[in-house]
């Protein structure tokens, strides 16, 4: 058992060559990471909202609604309508791409930055406490950042591989266990994105508080840049992988 979780996880991390998806996980992988990155910054810095997990904006809507201090109506519902633009946008990318999954990834990953670029100007100008104008252009942006990515990589179709969503995840693990009566769960592939942004939070928190607030958002940056060139470079001599699932 400890085999076959070590070699689910590493198929996810170092793929075979002839892997069904190519480099796709790990790329994924590194845009989970982000989203620990980036939920981190948003949370800490520009209050309690989400600009990637969505499901939790709409708790904290929900909080603010009942009065709850510390939540923000507009600041939710902010980022939900930013994330959905964001979204959208992919989705027409996705609708472009559909059948070359190494530009999808290349040119969502590419709009990502421009979105991520304007975050960390606007960070640097609004420093560790944003005033309302950055705070909302952040959130904005952010938003619609990571509303991309999430419909970039539902067209990518990686199975347990969405970037954002790890409820399905963590539930996947435990109901297709063998202590469940099932097959077996891929915990060792499953946990990998479980994994990734968990340190990408941890990561953006230990900056937040020790180094520059802006400094996940850098680190995220720099991150979805390479991936953009990565899977740019890859994908030119069209590759198997670069086909969508049947």
């Amino acid at each position: 058992m400890m085999t076959a979780f070590l070699a689910d996880a590493r198929d996810v991390v170092v793929p075979r060559r002839a892997g069904r998806h190519g480099p796709l996980p790990p790329l994924l992988v590194s845009m989970t990471l982000v989203t620990g990155l980036v939920d981190a910054f948003s949370y800490l810095v520009l209050g309690h909202v989400f600009v990637a997990n969505m499901t939790g904006n709409v708790v904290f809507l929900g909080f603010a609604l009942a009065g709850a201090p510390g939540f923000s109506i507009t600041a939710s519902l902010t980022a939900v309508a930013s994330f959905a633009a964001g979204a959208l946008l992919g989705g027409r990318l996705g609708s472009r791409y559909r059948s070359h999954r190494a530009r999808l990834h290349c040119s969502a990953a590419t709009a990502q930055a421009a979105f991520l670029a304007a975050a960390v100007i606007l960070g640097v100008a609004g420093g560790s406490a944003p005033a309302a104008g950055y705070r909302y252009t952040l959130i904005t942006a952010l938003g619609i950042c990571m509303g991309i990515q999430n419909a970039a990589a539902r067209t990518i179709a990686v199975p347990d591989l969405t970037t954002t969503v790890l409820t399905l995840t963590i539930t996947g693990i435990a109901a297709d266990s063998f202590l469940a009566g099932r097959a077996g769960s891929k915990a060792g592939r499953r946990l990998v994105p479980v994994a990734a942004m968990l340190i990408g939070a941890l990561l953006g928190a230990a900056l937040i508080r020790h180094a520059q607030a802006y400094d996940p958002l850098v680190i995220a940056l720099a991150m979805i840049a390479t991936g953009a060139v990565t899977s740019g470079l890859l994908g030119r001599s069209d590759p198997a992988w670069v086909r969508p699932p049947d």
